[in-house]
């Protein structure tokens, strides 16, 4: 039979979705099919390689009546892997194709595991038209298998011409990297970086976003701290004792700190948290609400001096010999070059 060469397959990717729990059985399905590479467990184990390349060669292809298969376990990064198939589809009519872990049901509880790989159906014919696609999961065990339920479509997986099927033989490779999983609970912000974070209300991300900026401001920190205040005053009551007490923490603090107080001290309650304002309205409220309380005191003025910037309106006249300018203030969100520039500018550590 003269064989053509297949022209390339539409490789969009598709939705990545993991199997219902009710098809992950605990052991290997019987197939008909080899395995090109050596898969000794055991000796595999020894050598404990963090990254590797799995061919499963599965003969007789379309004879195959398990609604799905898994290949022989593999080991990378001392974990123990699998390929699971659906060769005539996951309930849909696509070839489905995931990484699973093997020996899911045995490990202890709360185990987690993190891997990048790729999963693709050979092209026999030619090697450049390989389907292949790449992802990464953390494998837990809620999710101890991941991959693609539409990996390519049936069609195109027995079309003889495209050549990903040939005597009835489908080779499917597994490349996969197994990488460190972070543990962010036990992770300490404070002795990693020497900084914590400011916790989310609910949809306040905006506006720890400001208030970490201008926290990082040293010349605006250090005024915020020299704003007068007496000992009769509530931070859920004064913004500035609020934004002192919350600088305080951030700078001192060992775990991630609240911002409960100043959000009171603005007058919001619950349902505010939970909407979401405009970064740039809440920097000009706030700014102008501490310019006033800076008023007559050391820090008098440092909004101004550190904030405000000026435009000239120009007009000129063509035909008339005429220019008219006219000089306009305003107030802008400080950016990350704002800062290196005030930092810069004013020499201050």
């Amino acid at each position: 039979m003269t064989m053509m060469n297949p022209p390339p397959l539409d490789q969009e990717e598709e939705e990545m979705l993991v199997p219902h729990s009710d098809l992950v059985v605990e052991g290997p399905q019987p197939m008909e099919g080899q395995v090109d590479h050596a898969n000794d467990v055991e000796s595999q184990a020894l050598k404990d390689p963090t990254s590797m390349k799995f061919i499963w060669t599965i003969e007789n292809f379309s004879r195959l009546d398990s609604r799905k298969l898994f290949s022989d376990i593999f080991v990378v990064g001392g974990y123990k892997w699998r390929i699971l198939i659906f060769p005539k589809g996951n309930n849909v009519d696509h070839l489905s194709l995931y990484l699973d872990v093997a020996d899911s049901p045995t490990l202890p509880y709360g185990w987690s595991r993190f891997a990048q790989f790729s999963l693709a159906v050979v092209n026999q014919i030619q090697s450049k038209y390989t389907l292949r696609k790449e992802t990464e999961h953390p494998f837990n065990a809620r999710e101890s298998d991941w991959g693609f339920t539409s990996f390519m479509s049936l069609g195109d997986l027995y079309d003889p011409v495209r050549g990903y099927m040939v005597n009835d033989r489908v080779i499917v490779e597994a490349e996969v990297v197994v990488r460190k999983v972070s543990d962010y609970w036990s992770y300490d912000s404070k002795k990693e970086t020497g900084y914590v974070g400011l916790k989310n209300q609910g949809a306040t991300c905006y506006m720890n976003s400001l208030l970490q900026t201008l926290y990082h401001v040293p010349y605006f920190r250090k005024s915020v701290y020299h704003m007068p205040t007496t000992e009769n005053d509530m931070p859920s009551g004064s913004i500035p004792l609020a934004l002192q007490s919350l600088f305080y923490k951030l700078q001192y603090n060992d775990r991630s700190v609240a911002t409960k107080q100043l959000t009171k001290s603005f007058g919001w309650d619950t349902a505010d948290s939970f909407m979401q304002h405009d970064v740039q309205e809440l920097n000009r409220v706030l700014c102008e609400k501490l310019e006033y309380k800076m008023k007559g005191t050391v820090v008098e003025g440092t909004i101004q001096q550190l904030f405000e910037g000026h435009l000239m309106n120009y007009i000129e006249c063509i035909n008339v010999d005429f220019k008219s300018t006219r000089k306009e203030s305003f107030y802008g969100y400080p950016s990350i070059y704002h800062i290196l520039y005030i930092n810069f500018h004013f020499n201050i550590e």
